[in-house]
């Protein structure tokens, strides 16, 4: 008998029901009934994200997929109280925005502010020889300004009416391996959207009369991700003594300048920051791919990678730090305003619309990078990382109830964070 040869190659993978697709992927994958289960209990109704809703977010779903929730405490943001919910599957991360924030609190917790919500949709025209007639090009956008704005604001009468819309134009000329090019950016107040689809809108309804207008061709129209009009800040005074003293300032200070002399250093130092203004993206819903791009693209604004913090020591000697980045995130529209949890950690949270957002993602971040550069700085990242990611490990090992506790605790005392240690220690345990 013939063995039955799998293909991924599936038509209409994504008219089927649901069930029929997790039949599939199952012969597929080999999945057993338990597995196949797997995917579905928390898929049901009632139950967070529904498989209904989840099938009308994305396309082939079969299930859905968990991630740990938890609460950053202690966070002071402009004088108001927050707790904070963080999707992360990492250890250590919510504990030490949480203590990072205990901080802050010694000397007035955290300031923060944000600019307008202004996204950036860039109009690529192609096809104009010559520099005068790029140059005639330029001119003939700038004097029908206007108009394109109208044309824009036509698509999204709901969001004028609430004060946003298109408000600007900017133009530039740039050299490609493929020509020069006219890139015209239409700035857009997207007020407390993230914004995508309705500059992406926008962007697409000029395309007619820019062409006429330069008699060029439009190629790409579409949102940037680097959103350097829409940046969020906050700042912090972290007191000395509650540091740990002096020298632990100090050793902060040269963790920071060694991020902002090495672009090796700075990349995961800016990994950390994102560890903590992911988690909260993620928790409520708005796309973390885009806010890691232009937090990146951000960094290396000036043609070399650099932190996106900053710190000093003040004169009393207690060590004040800042973030600046750009926050293209929405508390309206897209999955923040379907999937039942992004919208129940938003309740938690209590903010009132972006802006405020914004604010409580960057002190997160500033928090979450305070907190990594003070355990480097005092103790090396593996002893508190590692205590907390030793659950892990134990659990792994077969672990369960108080067992976890005790093999966690043994195998950090060891210094042997490892999986055949956490074993052996199991199997010594129930001998």
């Amino acid at each position: 008998m013939s063995k039955k040869v799998k293909t991924s190659r599936i038509s209409g993978f994504y008219k089927l029901p649901i069930e029929e697709r997790l039949k599939i992927v199952a012969d597929f994958a080999n999945l057993s009934d338990d597995e196949k289960k797997l995917l579905l209990v928390n898929g049901k109704p009632g139950l967070g994200l529904d498989l209904k809703t989840a099938d009308m977010m994305i396309e082939n779903v079969i299930g859905t997929f968990d991630l740990p929730l938890g609460i950053a405490v202690n966070f002071l943001i402009n004088d108001k109280d927050y707790l904070i919910p963080m999707v992360i599957e990492e250890s250590s991360v919510v504990a030490a925005a949480s203590n990072a924030a205990k901080v802050a609190r010694v000397k007035g917790g955290f300031k923060a502010k944000a600019s307008e919500s202004i996204m950036i949709g860039q109009i690529q025209v192609v096809g104009i020889k010559g520099e005068s007639k790029l140059a005639n090009a330029m001119l003939a956008v700038k004097k029908q300004k206007e108009k394109i704005l109208k044309i824009a604001n036509e698509q999204d009468k709901v969001l004028v009416s609430l004060g946003g819309g298109a408000k600007d134009l900017e133009t530039s000329v740039i050299k490609t391996s493929a020509g020069e090019m006219l890139i015209i950016h239409l700035l857009v107040d997207v007020k407390d959207a993230m914004g995508a689809n309705a500059v992406n809108t926008m962007c697409e309804a000029v395309t007619s009369m820019i062409e006429e207008i330069t008699g060029g061709k439009v190629r790409l129209r579409i949102i940037s991700n680097l959103a350097d009009k829409r940046l969020a800040y906050a700042t912090a005074v972290f007191d000395k003594d509650a540091l740990g003293g002096g020298k632990v300032v100090d050793g902060i200070l040269e963790a920071y300048a060694f991020a902002d002399a090495d672009p090796y250093r700075a990349a995961t130092h800016n990994k950390g920051i994102m560890n903590g203004v992911d988690a909260v993206v993620i928790a409520v819903g708005n796309d973390w791919r885009a806010v890691e791009a232009g937090a990146h693209a951000y960094a290396a604004r000036y043609g070399r990678y650099k932190p996106l913090t900053r710190y000093w020591k003040n004169e009393k000697g207690d060590l004040v730090g800042e973030i600046e980045l750009p926050l293209a995130i929405g508390t309206v529209g897209g999955a923040a305003s379907v999937n039942p949890l992004a919208k129940l950690c938003r309740k938690i949270l209590g903010v009132k619309n972006a802006n405020e957002l914004a604010c409580v993602i960057a002190s997160v971040g500033l928090a979450q990078n305070l907190a990594a550069l003070r355990a480097l700085a005092v103790e090396g990242i593996q002893r508190g990382h590692m205590s907390l990611h030793a659950k892990n490990i134990a659990v792994m090992a077969g672990a369960k109830g108080d067992e976890i506790d005790v093999v966690a605790r043994k195998i950090v005392e060891e210094k042997k964070v490892r999986l055949d240690r956490a074993k052996e220690i199991l199997e010594e345990i129930r001998k």
